[in-house]
């Protein structure tokens, strides 16, 4: 199929180009469209106990719930009852009620005074609001224009949920395009030089624009029908560039190679695309696979990374297949400087083409017995167990810090110290009594527990309720429609948020009714998830149910769910992996082989990650706050992400091994060949990419640093610990077992395999 591919594309290569050229077009101008369907959630489980609040919620008191925008006033005279901060306070209050899609106004002011939404200090108040609708970030950024800053006597900043999403959204914007700012230039001269012309450095950049605008599409199709992360942009234009370099590289590596051998152009390309095409499909097979297992994932979040990864990555290898050799067949020599194209011998007459092939072919072998890889190789393969047991013991110590992970959802702190949300937020906690801005809401339902139907609520019981919540260790106070409770007793009117002439709408619509758990200790921790636990376990009384919702009950519902499905989507990964691995080299051995060393990779790797971002190591030069926690979600993506690209890399190695043991049947001598042969590009596709990666370490974001420099580190890890060291030691420690396979695989692999051996070539019989 690959060699009547290339073919058609090297007697038509204006037509196909043509065709990518109208492609990219209108991918562009629909993709566009992807930034206006895409959301900024997306971290929660929709069957989890959490969602099913938060909808109940949504959709019986029109989005009602916990207070998600607090605006912190402090007044420039001292004291917050003065008279012209209570006037100005008033006014405050009014604005902010007025303001569209803004509902549930609750302030110092208009609630009589209660101590719990005035400071300690007495020079500062809270306004309590809620915001309905999915424009949540707009909202945020049109009130912080009319409403912040000085109102009267009143300095007015903002905090609360919605304004720690929507600055984690604007930092998340403004990063990605510091990122591309940042690498992109580098990448251009590191592509020159890896490339060594204007002409061949820019096919990587054209393939990646296939593969991203074409996956913008794709992300615009799927946003308009279901629910798609803003983040996966992240993922597309770093995966997007770096895939497009390593198969570029691959390939143009491939065609500068057999055009060396004597071969013509068109047989170059036809040639390259048989081999290093055929390996480029598998490696952006084994990737989509690694990223396919985040689809098994209730969060969004993290199917979104699988609908923009499988995309990127299956449109960067058809970009890679079709229309960059269509360029080099367009090109020909005219990819190479021209000083190479002046020394250029010219092409042997028919009459001895084979001979100068052969002798061509001669003097490429003697060269990578020469080179930098090949002597790597010989190395390590003369002394293999030692190598083998020592690079082992140093990564399972550099891994050993992963066994204490801790793992959490983003809040406030992943933004920088200068955040005014974050700011707001963390003096709220220090300077207020309990923590009104990270209040959260528990809803009851009546009876049948079917949203309201069973019946009307009961009121004694739910007060009872109340007070038996705020008993619990970890709450501040209680509130709803009978008032405020604080350790099991009833806050007087005066001393309340509210009292019992309260709106009882607000409370109770319908048989189901929902509280205010104030907490009283930091909700994202171990105490935060037992206060849950504790919450969960009180009976609601007069056969009612109950759900309890907040960002710490979404942290136990999302670790749940994700430890549920983790397991499956490691034997996805693995059994996809050895399959594909085995039907590519006909060996058993090698496929474990690779999955061990890519775990022990990725252990060193996340090892690191706990090091860093978790326990707060290099924080200050990273300019981050350590948490004691990583987001949830991290480890999972970038456990599927970094194994996709390290199994790219062991592809692009084991194919021109298996190659050359086909041609050669000697172990040690293929494998020191075919180090030779890939390790300067996968060492350079491997820097390309970490350069990527490594931008987003600059990011505003805490989340987006642990992506960045992760990925970078297990990248480049890989490409030189694991593909220089771990590979030859381990293939030279197994000798011809390498290559082993029982009858009945070896005779299923003859029948189904890929491979890139003529027939009756495979040494491995």
């Amino acid at each position: 199929m690959l060699t009547r591919l290339a073919r058609f594309t090297v007697r038509r290569p204006r037509l196909i180009l043509a065709g990518s050229a109208l492609f990219v077009v209108v991918a562009a101008v629909v993709g566009a469209g992807a930034f206006g369907v895409l959301e900024g959630g997306g971290f929660e489980d929709p069957g989890a106990e959490s969602t099913r609040a938060a909808d109940v919620l949504e959709a019986r008191f029109d989005d009602g719930g916990a207070p998600s925008l607090v605006l912190l006033a402090r007044s420039t005279t001292g004291d917050v009852d003065d008279p012209d901060a209570t006037s100005d306070g008033d006014a405050l209050t009014d604005d902010l009620a007025a303001f569209p899609g803004v509902i549930d106004v609750e302030s110092y002011w208009s609630q009589g005074g209660p101590p719990a939404l005035r400071s300690s200090d007495g020079d500062e108040a809270l306004v309590l609001a809620r915001i309905v609708g999915d424009d949540e970030e707009e909202v945020v950024a049109e009130l912080r224009d009319e409403l912040g800053g000085r109102q009267g006597v009143l300095d007015v900043r903002f905090g609360g949920a919605d304004s720690v999403a929507s600055e984690i959204l604007e930092g998340v914007e403004s990063s990605l395009a510091r990122a591309e700012l940042i690498a992109v230039p580098f990448t251009l001269v590191l592509l020159l030089f890896v490339f060594r012309s204007v002409r061949a450095a820019s096919l990587p950049l054209l393939i990646g624009v296939m593969a991203v605008m074409g996956t913008l599409l794709a992300l615009f199709v799927l946003g308009s029908v279901t629910d798609v992360s803003v983040y996966a942009i992240n993922l597309t234009t770093a995966l997007g560039l770096g895939l497009a370099i390593d198969y570029s590289l691959f390939i143009v590596s491939r065609y500068r190679e057999e055009v060396g051998h004597g071969r013509t152009v068109e047989d170059a390309v036809v040639r390259s695309i048989e081999t290093a095409g055929r390996t480029v499909a598998i490696s952006a097979l084994t990737v989509a696979v690694s990223l396919s297992a985040l689809l098994i994932f209730p969060l969004y979040f993290l199917r979104t990374f699988a609908y923009a990864g499988i995309a990127v990555v299956l449109l960067a290898m058809v970009a890679a297949i079709t229309t960059l050799p269509a360029l080099l067949a367009v090109m020909g020599s005219r990819i190479d400087p021209r000083r190479d194209r002046r020394r250029a011998e010219p092409v042997p007459a028919a009459g001895s083409a084979a001979a100068g092939t052969m002798a061509a072919g001669t003097v490429a072998a003697g060269a990578d017995a020469e080179g930098f890889w090949h002597r790597v190789a010989v190395t390590v393969m003369r002394r293999p167990l030692p190598i083998a047991v020592g690079v082992t013991l140093v990564l399972l110590f550099l891994g050993a810090p992963f066994l204490r992970l801790s793992v959490g959802l983003p809040d406030e702190r992943v933004l920088p110290e200068s955040s005014e949300a974050r700011q707001v937020t963390e003096h709220i906690q220090a300077g207020f009594p309990g923590d009104t801005a990270a209040a959260f809401p528990v809803v009851v339902e009546s009876g049948s527990g079917d949203g309201g139907s069973g019946g009307a609520i009961d009121r004694d019981a739910l007060a009872a309720y109340a007070a038996d919540l705020s008993t619990v260790d970890g709450v501040a106070r209680v509130v709803g429609p009978d008032g405020a409770f604080e350790a099991g007793d009833p806050v007087a009117a005066e001393e309340s948020e509210t009292g019992p002439a309260a709106d009882p709408d607000r409370w109770v619509r319908d048989g189901t009714a929902w509280l205010e758990v104030v907490p009283a200790i930091e909700v994202q921790s171990g105490a935060g998830e037992q206060l849950v636990e504790d919450l969960r376990g009180i009976d609601p009384g007069a056969g009612a149910t109950s759900l309890v919702g907040g960002s710490a009950a979404q942290l136990v519902d999302t670790k749940d769910a994700v430890a549920r499905l983790l397991p499956w989507a490691l034997v996805i990964i693995a059994v996809t992996t050895l399959v594909l691995l085995f039907l590519m080299t006909g060996s058993v051995l090698i496929p474990i082989k690779a999955l061990v060393l890519n775990m022990l990779s990725l252990t060193a790797t996340f090892g690191a990650m706990v090091w860093i971002f978790q326990d707060g190591h290099l924080s200050g030069l990273l300019d981050f706050t350590a948490t004691g926690r990583i987001d949830t979600s991290m480890p999972i993506l970038m456990f599927c992400i970094a194994f996709g690209l390290s199994m790219d890399y062991e592809v692009f190695l084991l194919s021109r091994i298996k190659e050359e043991f086909d041609r050669t049947g000697d172990n040690a001598t293929s494998v020191a060949l075919g180090l030779e042969r890939t390790g300067r590009i996968v060492s350079a596709a491997a820097v390309l990419l970490a350069i990527t990666f490594l931008a987003f370490g600059t990011a505003d974001v805490s989340f987006l640093k642990l992506f960045g420099v992760g990925l970078a580190l297990a990248v480049l890890m890989d490409a030189t610990v694991i593909r220089g060291l771990l590979v030859p030691a381990f293939m030279r420690l197994a000798g011809p077992a390498n290559w082993w396979a029982p009858p009945a695989l070896r005779r299923f692999h003859h029948r189904f395999g890929i491979t890139e051996a003529p027939a009756g070539r495979d040494h491995a019989s």
